[in-house]
């Protein structure tokens, strides 16, 4: 799964950690989901959207497979 967060985060100037904090997980959790090593629950992707205001697929995409 692809997605936005690090681009909606940078434009907030916000931290790894703040991120976390406003979602209730680890920074370490943050990095995982950026760095797309871990896709996120139903309800944390919802409580992202929310934090975003931003529909949530505008924020994940799933990935293009080729074949």
């Amino acid at each position: 799964m692809n997605n936005r967060l690090k681009v909606l985060r940078a434009e907030r100037d916000w931290s790894q950690a703040h991120l976390a904090e406003l979602l209730g997980v680890s920074r370490q959790t943050v990095n995982a989901l950026e760095t797309g090593r871990y896709d996120p629950s139903l309800p944390l992707a919802f409580k992202i959207a929310r934090i975003f205001d931003q529909p949530i697929e505008s924020i994940f995409s799933e990935e293009e497979n080729n074949g």
